[in-house]
């Protein structure tokens, strides 16, 4: 036993050799931290995972007694102010009297009397859970409140309970504090009212274009019957409308937005069939019910039903709901100069007639009749725009807003034909200018012709159809185009809004003088090419230096010219059309002449007591290069 008796007491002998062994975990012994771990410093000392769950919860512990206080503090409001709407009130620049419009067009309906198949429908496009959600969706409140601060202005998610509550309770705007007043209101107001209850408040109030408040009015105004006689068809499209009534009223929308509403149409029904709403075999054989013509509000005649939709459509565009606009009390300034849009309409209606020049023809002659019946199947579309700035001087729609709702002004279902082609020349010779002589292609005619401003869902496929011109475009979009040539290259996006006041809010779109979208060489050189391709013979009477750019589309449905002086950019365009189907046909007088001559005779007298203009071109900027060395050929 002395042996390993022995062996212990040298071990814990304090002269031994060999240091007494820690037996402790290693987790546990002296000096584990200094030597194995740094100790935490910084930042590095709140965020354990012990800590950053005791901040989340705190968070939401915090987050869950603000919402209670402003529960129990935010009482469902009386009805808003919708019913004490006023008239918006229309100027020209100069400031006399335009418009009045803002009369509410509204007749309340009790829910029993819209079929069940139309209330299906509205739920399907805008809310499946609305029968059983408790009034609100948290995700889509919180996605919107996000993009809110983030100023991306409106998105989805809104239940039906919410967008009811809105409409009813609340205003239009679109603020942070607005969204916290919605969610709670609507929670409320869940609870105290039936779904029956709110999905009436909902159909009711919301707003379908036309100036109609609720499914009634909305029945009348675009099917011209009762609410009771909807067909599942066309409650899926007043359903489909309520998204954005100004795009998508096929009276007036353009090829995409129908496809867009017809795309929703489509979505409606497909979920009312998924929730078993209609049958499959019944949903296969239906059809897109297209509504009737509009009946425009008295006070519009003539032009001033185009120039107030313009407006109308750029200040929605700009941020202001059709709801706020269609409530009234806004006082509307336009760009438009009184004297111009008066020699504007002046142009058009002679050349509409067939007396462009302003010699009538003989009562009765066989001319005068054969005039008659083409006048009859044409109709004519200008805008007129200050190319320093981009406004809108003067604008013609066509020979009255009561007679031809749709603008031919805004309309872009008319291909562009050789109109187009300084958009090509653009391109080439700014993606030269970039890239070397080897850039250049569609890819880069479509890109330059986005940049300029023009929609580019067709036409741009193949370099047959571009060298042809087959996409489509309105007066309004080649105007913009010509004088961003004019403007050194900068995108300007033609604007007729000079301000919109309602008390102390003001509203108007942004600045319309945008970002270099080609080149100033490049623009330079188009304008050259212009002045020697358009400013010969086809605009002798205009007795200052002008360029531009004319001729007839492929399919001969449209005629156009687009020209410019120093200071005033007009593009002027006649279209073929059918006057009781309404749809596209030949120009009877399908000549770049005639057009030309209408350009020239309004630009004589819009400028004929301003001084003479010229082109700045800068220092030169080479030659032009050859479109059809790209495999595009000029018309």
């Amino acid at each position: 036993m002395a042996g390993p008796l022995t062996a212990l007491r040298e071990r814990f002998t304090p002269d031994s050799e060999q240091a007494p062994q820690d037996t402790r975990p290693p987790g546990r012994q002296r000096g584990a931290r200094r030597r194995g771990k740094p100790k935490r410093t910084g930042i590095r000392r709140f965020l354990t995972w012990r800590k950053l769950i005791a901040y989340v919860a705190g968070l939401c512990a915090l987050l869950i007694g603000a919402f209670t206080v402003l529960y129990y503090s935010i009482d469902v409001p009386k009805a808003n102010a919708q019913a004490k709407a006023q008239s918006n009130v229309y100027k020209y620049g100069d400031g006399t009297i335009l418009a009045r419009t803002g009369e509410i067009n509204r007749e309340m309906v009790t829910l029993d009397r819209i079929p069940t198949g139309v209330q299906h429908a509205f739920v399907a496009a805008e809310n499946k859970s609305f029968y059983k959600d408790p009034g609100v969706d948290p995700m889509g409140i919180l996605r919107g409140l996000v993009n809110t601060v983030a100023g991306k202005g409106t998105q989805g998610g809104s239940t039906i309970t919410q967008q009811y509550v809105k409409n009813y309770y609340l205003s239009q705007e679109q603020t942070a504090s607005r969204k916290i007043k919605e969610l709670v209101i609507s929670l409320k107001v869940d609870q105290r009212n039936s779904k029956e209850d709110i999905l009436a408040g909902y159909l009711n109030t919301s707003y379908f274009g036309r100036v109609a408040y609720g499914i009634q009015a909305a029945a009348r105004a675009y099917y011209d019957k009762d609410v009771d006689d909807l067909t599942v068809e066309q409650g899926a499209y007043l359903a489909a409308l309520v998204q954005a009534p100004s795009q998508y009223d096929w009276a007036v929308a353009s090829p995409k937005a129908k496809r867009l509403v017809t795309r929703r149409w489509n979505y409606v029904l497909d979920n009312m069939a998924d929730m078993h709403w209609l049958d499959p075999a019944e949903r296969e054989h239906m059809r897109f019910p297209v509504p009737v013509d509009p009946e425009p509000a008295p006070g519009l005649g003539g032009q001033a039903g185009y120039l107030v939709d313009a407006a109308r459509n750029e200040l929605i565009a700009s941020g202001v709901s059709e709801q706020e606009l269609a409530a009234g009390g806004w006082t509307i300034t336009l760009n438009v100069d009184p004297a111009k849009q008066r020699a504007l309409e002046k142009t058009m209606r002679q050349g509409l007639d067939g007396s462009a020049k302003g010699k009538p023809r003989a009562a009765g002659s066989a001319e005068e009749k054969q005039t008659r019946a083409d006048a009859a199947a044409t109709q004519g579309g200008a805008v007129s725009v200050d190319p320093k700035n981009g406004r809108i001087l003067a604008l013609y729609g066509g020979r009255d807003y009561t007679r031809h709702y749709l603008s031919n002004a805004t309309r872009g279902d008319y291909q562009v034909g050789s109109a187009f082609q300084p958009v090509t020349d653009a391109a080439f010779m700014d993606a030269k200018m970039r890239n070397g002589p080897a850039a250049g292609g569609l890819s880069e005619i479509k890109r330059t012709a986005r940049a300029l401003g023009m929609d580019t869902d067709g036409g741009f496929d193949t370099k047959e159809s571009v060298g042809l011109g087959l996409m489509g475009s309105s007066p309004l979009k080649m105007a913009g185009v010509y004088a961003s040539f004019n403007h050194q290259g900068k995108r300007v996006t033609p604007s007729i809004v000079k301000s919109a006041r309602r008390g102390d809010e003001t509203a108007g779109p942004p600045e319309a003088v945008g970002d270099q979208a080609i080149a100033p060489a490049a623009a330079q050189q188009i304008t050259r090419s212009l002045i020697m391709d358009g400013g010969k013979d086809a605009v002798r009477a205009v007795r200052r230096t002008s360029a531009g750019k004319g001729g007839v589309s492929d399919d001969k449905r449209a005629a156009w010219y687009v020209g410019y002086t120093p200071d005033l950019v007009t593009a002027v365009a006649l279209f073929g059309e059918d006057a009781e189907k309404r749809k596209q046909i030949r120009l009877k007088n399908a000549s770049a002449q005639r057009v030309a001559e209408l350009w020239s005779d309004y630009t004589d007298q819009a400028l004929r007591h301003a001084p003479a203009a010229w082109f700045d071109f800068g220092p030169e900027s080479g030659a032009i290069p050859n479109p059809a060395q790209k495999g595009l050929t000029r018309r």
